[in-house]
């Protein structure tokens, strides 16, 4: 792949040393359920989750190519891929949740809550798969969403990351249709699967939550849905052409 298609602009957010007024109130990720409109993300159970699990992501070329640029995976047989669940229910960081669809009532995917740093309120959302099922729908940004929405408006997280390989350009796609902005690349940051990483990261800030929170749902409103169900307007659009976030309407004294 060529440099031209892997660069993107680190975006020009203003350095603080600023006295942080509200801190976060230092709280943990319950090992609850997650409860949305479509999805719910369930903290994983292994015998419960397994079969449905492992069929979501190997059953198909699809589900398979899912493990291209994660660390692990795939697996050779339901029972290889229960112990590896195993591990991750019995994980306190990252939190390893489950995708649950409401529609047909299976597990379809894997997200977590990852490096979490309570006290000073900085999270991150990673080890992502969809089953192809879930993929480009609904429930898929449905199922980001609330992973975000958890510790940045309900435990006062102060910063939300993303990191992916930076040469999964689906990944990177998906973090700035989501709002999150780029930060650069640590390179030579890891070794999987014998291969090198370089590391691409991205983060959504407090001050850019709100904006971000409301585009996400009103991308996600009924009202944005035709009767096919196809959006009528991209969230990747609205995210590029979003307002001013706080720190930018304070600094030119718009208050709105």
């Amino acid at each position: 792949m060529s440099l031209q298609t892997t660069q993107e602009a680190i975006y020009p957010r203003p350095l603080s040393g600023s006295p942080v007024k509200n801190p976060p109130p230092a709280l943990l990720p319950a090992r609850t359920p997650i409860v949305g409109r479509w999805i719910t993300l369930e903290p994983q159970d292994a015998e419960r989750d397994a079969d449905e699990l492992f069929e979501a992501g190997h059953s198909t070329p699809e589900g398979l190519a899912i493990w291209d640029y994660l660390a692990y995976g795939p697996w050779p047989s339901v029972e290889a891929y229960k112990q590896i669940l195993k591990a991750q229910a019995a994980s306190f960081d990252p939190i390893f949740y489950s995708i649950r669809s409401h529609a047909t009532g299976k597990r379809c995917g894997q997200i977590t809550l990852m490096d979490l740093n309570a006290i000073n309120g900085v999270a991150e959302i990673g080890n992502i798969w969809f089953g192809p099922q879930l993929q480009r729908t609904r429930a898929a940004t449905e199922a980001l969403f609330l992973a975000m929405d958890y510790p940045m408006s309900q435990l006062g997280y102060r910063r939300m990351q993303w990191r992916c390989n930076a040469l999964n350009q689906r990944s990177r796609s998906a973090a700035r249709r989501l709002g999150f902005r780029f930060e650069g690349i640590f390179y030579n940051h890891l070794i999987f699967k014998g291969k090198n990483r370089d590391t691409a990261w991205y983060s959504i800030l407090d001050n850019e939550w709100p904006v971000v929170r409301e585009l996400i749902g009103y991308w996600l409103a009924d009202d944005n849905f035709d009767e096919q169900g196809q959006a009528i307007e991209s969230l990747s659009a609205l995210m590029q052409q979003r307002d001013a976030d706080a720190w930018e309407r304070h600094q030119t004294g718009d208050e709105r």
